[in-house]
């Protein structure tokens, strides 16, 4: 399939869904998890009957003929085995006689008890749905193009309906945190390439670092994703913690996720232990109890405790904590903690001198669902070469991006793999890039790292002191100015003249019946 295709097909299905939720008595809210869960029963089915060739290929043959395949082995293969009355066929065939509500609960109840790391976190309310919304549901992912669809695809169309939801603030956190765009979250991937070890992320919403770092495993290893990493996560909220674990459990992923508050509690003991670490913690988060013991006394904070009444740098330094000593990390932060003051800065200046600072990329508006503002992505190394130890790369990536509707952005796979090229030639590696790729050949047509005004040059650590400790891209690449050729100015100048004259026309209004108001009342 390609991407338009994709994109299409990822359309369709949340068109008709969301179509049978509007003529239904559910919100939203009421809709999510049950659709969720019918969008993993029909995965689930696509892995295991991709997978099941697989297995019956590796179980070797007895005196007594092939042992039947178990869990174990379908695991190994990447997928979950389904017995019968929990395939999406089974469901999708059913008479109109028959309680599919009470079908459905039953095959989520079975696929739990299999599989206890899901246990208690499927839907089982399906008997709240009127029967016909329900098998009207069941049929919008037993289409053709959904029954042939890999995983690949299928783990796209389940974070696009997780991005919707959040858009309609279906159980979302406040600012939508738990879903973090696919555009950034493969940026992530794509710079620290995590192909072995123990992933970690401490803020894991639904997952998707974890899923991308799956496919990034799967397209440079010819080793199943479980062989190589292991996944560790931890969520506060509860909601999003049953994401993650169905989200892994969809992908064939296997991790340990933990509800848990990260600020007071390390559950999973990972202090420099981690070969990569990948997150997008919620940004400026205040009132976290720095009195408490454990906070004082917390390994993960080696830089001093933040006295700003905000969490930015307690996450920084949980970063850095969590590596190994070739450990690689990359997060979202707030665009404001880069020239950050005061203690915030004390804490900034040691993580420059220690030279595990990598990268840091400027990203602009419009990139989250749920809010407008720009961001920075991070990037530790603390395996850097010895000829990089002091020096950092910074892209100021605010021009670049793909305007998707008119109050979303994201990268297009250009300019990610064009990304993802200069920090390999920062480092002194070979840019794989295809040949049609202008957005890149345009910018460094000798595929050879070099800086440009306005976008990217890599400093050294004297720099950064020269220039306060600021890690803001903006600062030391100088400022280059650019249009938008996507967008219509005149239109939108006309537009704006328009708007502006009925307010005026209104405003005239207003202050002729206020003065007829006071006229009355003298």
């Amino acid at each position: 399939m390609t991407q338009e295709q994709i994109r299409q097909l990822e359309k369709e299905l949340w068109d008709a869904a969301d179509a049978l939720r509007a003529n239904s008595k559910l919100t939203a809210a009421e809709y999510k998890d049950p659709v969720l869960g019918l969008v993993l029963l029909r995965f689930a089915q696509n892995k295991y009957e991709q997978a099941r060739p697989i297995v019956e290929s590796r179980i070797p043959k007895g005196p007594r003929g092939k042992r039947e395949a178990t869990k174990e082995d379908y695991l190994a293969a990447g997928a979950i085995m389904l017995p019968e009355n929990a395939q999406y066929d089974y469901l999708a065939s059913l008479p109109e006689g028959k309680d599919i509500a009470a079908a459905i609960n039953k095959a989520m109840k079975t696929i739990e008890a299999e599989y206890p790391d899901l246990q208690g976190n499927l839907p089982k309310n399906y008997q709240e749905f009127e029967s016909d919304l329900l098998r009207d549901l069941v049929r919008v992912f037993n289409k053709d193009a959904v029954k042939k669809a890999t995983g690949d695809v299928f783990g796209r169309i389940y974070e696009y309906f997780l991005m919707k939801f959040s858009m309609q603030g279906a159980g979302a956190q406040e600012g939508g945190e738990f879903f973090t765009p696919s555009s950034l979250v493969q940026l992530i991937v794509n710079f620290i390439e995590p192909d072995h070890g123990i992933i970690h992320d401490p803020a894991c919403g639904s997952g998707g670092m974890f899923v991308q770092t799956g496919y990034f495993v799967k397209s440079h290893s010819n080793k199943e994703v479980n062989e190589v990493i292991k996944c560790y996560g931890t969520e506060q909220k509860t909601n999003n913690t049953k994401l993650a674990k169905i989200n892994l459990a969809i992908h064939g992923i296997e991790g340990k996720i933990i509800e848990a508050n990260s600020f007071y509690t390390d559950p999973h003991n990972l202090v420099g232990k981690c070969d990569f670490v990948m997150a997008n913690p919620p940004f400026n988060v205040n009132k976290v109890d720095k009195g408490k013991d454990f906070v004082k006394t917390d390994p993960r904070l080696p830089f001093g405790l933040p006295k700003a009444d905000n969490a930015n740098y307690m996450w920084i330094q949980y970063f850095y904590s969590y590596l190994n000593k070739t450990g690689r990390a990359g997060f979202v932060m707030a665009s404001s903690a880069a020239d950050a003051g005061h203690s915030e800065k004390l804490i900034r200046q040691q993580l420059v001198e220690s030279g595990a600072v990598d990268c840091i990329v400027s990203v602009g508006n419009n990139f989250f669902y749920t809010r407008s503002l720009p961001c920075h992505v991070w990037f530790f190394d603390k395996g850097k070469k010895k000829e990089n130890k002091s020096k950092i790369l910074m892209i100021d990536a605010r021009n670049v991006f793909r305007k998707v509707t008119t109050t979303i952005n994201d990268f297009s796979e250009e300019q990610l793999e064009g990304l993802t090229a200069i920090i390999k030639m920062h480092r002194g590696e070979k840019p794989d890039v295809s040949k049609s790729n202008l957005w890149f050949i345009d910018r460094f047509p000798e595929r050879k790292y070099m800086d440009i005004e306005g976008f990217c040059k890599i400093v050294t650590l004297s720099d950064v002191r020269e220039n306060d400790y600021s890690l803001t891209p903006g600062r030391y690449v100088g400022i280059t100015m650019t249009a938008d050729d996507g967008f219509d100015y005149k239109t939108r100048l006309a537009e704006i003249n328009k708007e502006l004259e009925q307010l005026n026309k209104a405003a005239v209004k207003i202050s002729k019946t206020i003065s007829k108001n006071i006229e009355e009342l003298i």
